[in-house]
């Protein structure tokens, strides 16, 4: 019979880090951040929105993607709060939601690159 067992060589700084551990349902949302990023499709997307605002149709002419698949993604993008929107009369433009998902892809991207 196979069987683990927990072995713990440093009890001390186990119990420190613990401390630090976020709870489960903030390491759940930081999670469903990635899993969100980690689809090639969404990525372009806030690719393109990093150093401007874009309406759907301009989202999906930079990406290659059709106004229906960028709207699909947005929605998605949205309720993780990774983008944010904007009514302009008729159009609703896209952003990034704020300064910590640009610094995320920001740095991520210095990371591939070096």
């Amino acid at each position: 019979m196979d069987v683990c067992e927990i072995k713990c060589i440093n009890e001390t700084t186990v119990r420190e880090t613990v401390k630090t551990m976020p709870e489960n349902e903030d390491i759940s949302q930081m999670a469903d951040i990635f899993k969100a990023l980690s689809d090639p499709s969404r990525l372009k997307i806030v690719l393109a929105l990093l150093n401007r605002e874009h309406c759907v149709c301009d989202i999906a002419a930079v990406c290659s993607q059709t106004d229906s698949a960028v709207s699909h993604q947005l929605r998605l993008l949205r309720t993780l709060k990774i983008v944010k929107n904007r009514r302009d009369g008729k159009t609703i433009y896209y952003s990034i939601d704020d300064d910590h998902v640009a610094s995320l892809i920001h740095m991520s991207l210095h990371h591939v690159r070096h």
